[in-house]
């Protein structure tokens, strides 16, 4: 039989080694992270080197030279802050349940009601954002350094690191996305089942060639939408970004291209990929429409109403930069 889908491959655990005691804590998207982190310094640092984060003069003379200590200092201090508005964000405002406002200290409490080490498990992308770009304002504020130009530069080395983020939800078998018949389909094994005693489910079923005889609950094929953002919200944006460097004109001409970019990727990925059951939909002429298939392009998800605002925050962070640097250019002029 031709099957139409493929089956999540059955030795990728969330732990790296879930048979090997101590080593079991070790966590494939807790080593994600560490990569992405890695990634960035190293885009960073090669910044640094080409003069990128020097800071210049009007007639581009050098007023103060960037060492890699500082690079190291201003990574470290971003990060520290991200990890903060990540879990803060995921906790506070997609979970549901209220735990966490009743008791806070869970935040940040790694291990399960029966002490099991857990590790902080739900990070949010956008609290992310939020927290990361506090914490590098807040570092160069403290060290006096030109805002825009380091957000240039961070915006340049975010994407490719986050590339890892989305490859741990894969490895996790999380954030997978919505039904489909596409060849590619995947079937994950912790998402939602199906009865196959409903109709369109067997109709499904027959589509991607699954044998569903004597099977009481149906496990379907969705898209991998974890890779889907991998590819295009991390990879394709950062080559874009990557390749818009070489026509900087003023600082912060580069950084208002990364929420452009990564919104327009993920508003569009958000229609594949499933949203959280508790949240649903926020926005649309259906908001209670399961949220398995995609059955309107106005029903619109928390990270669809959350990418729309940072596309729009990004324009006008370009307009705001290109018209401040037109009023530098002209008070010097003049």
């Amino acid at each position: 039989m031709n099957f139409l889908y493929i089956n999540f491959p059955s030795f990728i655990h969330p732990e790296l080694f879930p048979k090997v005691p101590v080593l079991n804590l070790i966590h494939w998207y807790g080593l994600m992270y560490i990569f992405a982190f890695t990634t960035a310094w190293f885009i960073l640092k090669k910044l640094c080197r080409e003069g990128f984060l020097d800071s210049r003069g009007p007639n581009n003379e050098l007023l103060q030279k960037t060492t890699e200590d500082d690079v190291f200092s201003f990574l470290a201090t971003g990060i520290i802050f991200l990890i903060l508005g990540a879990r803060i964000f995921s906790t506070l405002v997609y979970d549901t349940s209220g735990d966490y406002f009743k008791k806070p200290w869970l935040i940040f409490w790694p291990f399960d009601s029966n002490m099991h080490f857990t590790g902080l498990r739900g990070m949010s992308y956008h609290g992310g954002f939020i927290g990361g770009l506090f914490g590098m304002l807040f570092w160069c504020k403290r060290h006096k350094r030109p805002v825009l130009l380091w957000l240039d530069a961070i915006a340049l080395a975010i994407p490719l690191g986050y590339t890892f983020g989305r490859l741990g939800n894969f490895f996790n078998g999380e954030l997978y996305g919505r039904i489909t018949t596409v060849p590619w389909g995947m079937v994950f094994p912790s998402a939602d089942k199906f009865s196959s005693s409903i109709d369109w489910v067997k109709e499904f079923a027959a589509r991607v060639n699954m044998n569903i005889d004597g099977i009481t609950k149906v496990n379907l094929p969705r898209h991998p939408s974890q890779i889907y953002e991998a590819v295009f919200e991390g990879v394709i944006l950062w080559l874009a970004l990557w390749n818009i460097r070489k026509f900087k004109k003023f600082d912060g001409f580069i950084a208002p291209f990364y929420p452009i970019g990564y919104g327009l990727a993920r508003f569009v990925i958000e229609y594949f990929r499933e949203p959280d059951a508790d949240l649903g939909f926020r926005i649309g002429p259906n908001t209670n429409a399961h949220i398995y298939e995609n059955t309107s392009l106005l029903n619109l998800s928390t990270g669809q109403i959350l990418c729309a605002l940072m596309i729009i925050g990004g324009i006008a962070m370009f307009i705001g930069c290109y018209l401040w640097n037109k009023r530098q250019k002209s008070v010097l002029e003049n």
